[in-house]
């Protein structure tokens, strides 16, 4: 199951690459993109990079990383990663 939605993941993360302006005049503007980025269509740099996160999170899905780096990252933020 996590393989399929894996491949999900990674079909919107390329989707939102490859058609970044129809996704930009859908959702808008991100403001916060735009003041940050330090580019002009910051929005569109925003789009571009949480593609990027999206395929990245499928890829980890599909190769079964996903859990372990959650936990991995849970545990580090809510300081239970004691390492000696």
């Amino acid at each position: 199951m996590e393989f399929f939605f894996g491949l999900i993941a990674v079909a919107i993360g390329v989707s939102v690459i490859w058609k970044t302006e129809g996704y930009l005049s859908f959702f808008g503007r991100v403001a916060w993109a735009e003041r940050n980025l330090g580019v002009e269509g910051g929005s569109r740099l925003f789009y571009k990079l949480l593609g990027l996160v999206i395929i990245f999170f499928g890829f980890m899905a599909i190769t079964g990383l996903f859990d372990g780096f959650m936990q991995g990252l849970a545990s580090v933020l809510t300081g239970g990663a004691s390492r000696k």
